[in-house]
Formats: structure tokens, C-alpha cells, sequence
């Protein structure tokens, strides 16, 4: 799963509106969907109801992204925010450094030597999702 995915799935929002959702049958060949004449190059896209590639993808998509497939379902065209995809760039980053290693341990202690694992202010453990809620919450939908 894509970070894009991850992170549009933890907030409810896929950027688009009822115009933008395209439902029918499509068929993936080659790392191709069709019909796909409704996005543009360049914007991003979610898959919906197929068997093996629901998620997110920018357009035009590369064979190693998208199985084949037949299925039907939807493709909703997005309108995602410059300043949201830089976020995830950023969130991506972090799930890629040490800060987001999980440790197998809360806390220990022995002989003079203490570790705790890093929480936030309700006491959870830190991850993505509590690093960068103040961030997401003006795109999070209920």
C-alpha cells in the first residue's frame, strides 16, 4: 500500500466529489486502465472493488503498479493538494527513520540504564498517525 493510500484512507478523504466518481467495468492490461480518458496526466487516482490493485496511483501508472484484471468497481479521479502530497513525502520520511522503528519494549530498566518508548501526550505510542494529526486534521473528514 502506498503512503498516498495510507495516509487518504487514515483521514476518510480521497480529494474528490461525486463527478469525479467513474463507476463501470475496467479492464487492466500491461499496467494500463481502461477507460481512463477522465484524469489527466500527472493527477492522481483511486481504484475501487477490484480483486487486486484497490488504491491510489498517479497517471499514467507503471506496469509493476497495477496487476492484470478485469473487474468493476470505480475510479475516482483526485484533486490532491500540493501542500498534502509534500505532507506525505514528509510522513513517508519519517516511517523511513529510526524515530518510527518499533521497539518490542515500553520501558526497562537495568543495572543504572532506563529506556522508554516515545508517546505522545495522551500516553500512546508515537507513530505516524499521532506525529502528524495536528498537520492532517484540516483534510481529515468524519
Amino acid at each position: 500500500m502506498s503512503m498516498l493510500t495510507e495516509v487518504c484512507t487514515e483521514i476518510r478523504n480521497f480529494f474528490t466529489d461525486r463527478n469525479g466518481k467513474n463507476f463501470g467495468t475496467f479492464e487492466i492490461s500491461g499496467g494500463v486502465i481502461k477507460p481512463l480518458d477522465f484524469v489527466k496526466d500527472g493527477q492522481y487516482f483511486r481504484i475501487v472493488g477490484s480483486a487486486f490493485n484497490d488504491g491510489v496511483y498517479k497517471n499514467p501508472s507503471s506496469a509493476s503498479e497495477l496487476t492484470d484484471e478485469i473487474f468493476t468497481g470505480a475510479v475516482w479521479a483526485m484533486n490532491v493538494p500540493p501542500a498534502f502530497l509534500k505532507l506525505c513525502d514528509q510522513i513517508e520520511e519519517y516511517e523511513n527513520s529510526d524515530a518510527a522503528k518499533p521497539s518490542p519494549y515500553n520501558s526497562e530498566s537495568f543495572g543504572g540504564y532506563s529506556y522508554s518508548k516515545a508517546t505522545d501526550s495522551n500516553g500512546a505510542t508515537k507513530s505516524w498517525q499521532t506525529e502528524f494529526s495536528s498537520k492532517l486534521k484540516k483534510w481529515r473528514k468524519l
